[in-house]
């Protein structure tokens, strides 16, 4: 297997509302920034992948207009996933170890706030069972959170500590949305949206983009003398009845972690794609990071542009190996409802 490398990663400011700021003018100041950075152009990316939802801007093949953003003539080599970006990324580590590219980039983008989200999200489930329901991404959240605290999985002190502990990490993060600090009088005394889960708990509306490279070992000496590796990838898949999964834990995860021998690795830091604050104590506890530091960005409770949000977590883990003296991080990115989709990413410094 080829060795892979993250080179580079860049986030835009997360915006509450982007306005008449389009998809293209999005993610234009990611990648050219990406490319200034690295001292590249198009010219030198072998495979461009991305990843957006087209609901989201209500248009059929909508993502093409994306596609604005870099230069396609001549033409280019491009994919492109109806997930988060971490989707995009392993397409294209497929794409590396195949031989069909050296390099690679990814980008995701989304506008939220133009919409129902709710009822956007609601598109994406079972088109036979579930959808025709209507339920609202809060409320499945809800669902799983209950399970967890009713079978003593998590607890509600633990869900309140995430949302503050994300505040205060969220001054880690020149691209948060939300860095105000709060307490738990402030939590405990703000509405209840769908019980057990509060606004706090839930995850802001985000608009905004991020973009990322990967090259091979022969081409990542190029770009930086310092390349991050990409040790492991794994994503696996959870029902999409509800009705026939346990909510208490995630058999694909430990399928995941076994798959990459996790279990033997003492990570130095981790970045979760925890949307709701009883995500964050769940799946510390299913992946080994009680002493972990995790989400030391904020993660998605402090600013959450969805179809970029796993991205981020990979790419917040692989700033923090960049610019610290660690050795292993892990990242989590996540996709339907109630953490139903999983990839696990293992990334690591040279050694």
């Amino acid at each position: 297997m080829k060795r892979v490398a993250i080179v580079g990663y860049a986030q835009h400011p997360i915006l509450k509302n982007a306005g008449a700021l389009n998809e293209v003018e999005l993610i234009m100041p990611v990648v050219h920034q990406l490319f200034n950075d690295l001292g590249i152009s198009q010219k030198d990316i072998d495979f461009t992948c991305s990843g957006s939802c087209d609901y989201l801007q209500g248009a059929a093949f909508a993502f093409v207009e994306g596609l604005s953003a870099i230069q396609t003539n001549p033409p280019i080599k491009e994919s492109h996933v109806e997930m988060d970006a971490a989707w995009a990324m392993y397409e294209s580590m497929l794409k590396i170890q195949m031989g069909d590219a050296e390099t690679a980039l990814i980008y995701g983008f989304g506008k939220s706030s133009p919409g129902d989200l709710d009822a956007i999200i609601s598109l994406q489930m079972d088109p036979y069972y579930i959808s025709p329901l209507w339920p609202d991404r809060v409320s499945l959240a809800a669902l799983q959170a209950r399970v967890l605290l009713d079978q003593n999985v998590i607890t509600s002190e633990q869900m309140l500590a995430s949302v503050i502990e994300a505040r205060a990490n969220s001054k880690n993060n020149k691209n948060a949305l939300i860095t105000d600090l709060i307490d738990e009088a402030d939590y405990l005394k703000n509405e209840m949206v769908s019980s057990p889960l509060n606004k706090l708990d839930c995850p802001p509306i985000s608009d905004g983009s991020s973009a990322m490279i990967i090259a091979s070992e022969e081409k990542a000496y190029e770009f930086t003398d310092h390349p991050i590796w990409i040790e492991g990838i794994d994503h696996r898949i959870e029902s999409s009845n509800l009705g026939s999964r346990n909510l208490a834990t995630s058999d694909t995860l430990q399928a995941s972690m076994n798959q990459l021998n996790l279990k033997n690795i003492k990570f130095d830091v981790a970045e979760l794609h925890t949307q709701f604050s009883h995500e964050l104590p769940f799946l510390k506890s299913l992946l080994n990071l009680q002493d972990v530091p995790t989400n030391l960005s904020g993660g998605p409770l402090v600013g959450n542009v969805m179809m970029c949000a796993g991205l981020d977590a990979i790419g917040k883990t692989y700033e923090s190996l960049k610019d610290n003296q660690f050795t292993h991080g892990l990242a989590h990115a996540t996709s339907g409802p109630c953490l139903q989709h999983n990839m696990l990413v293992h990334l690591e410094t040279q050694k």
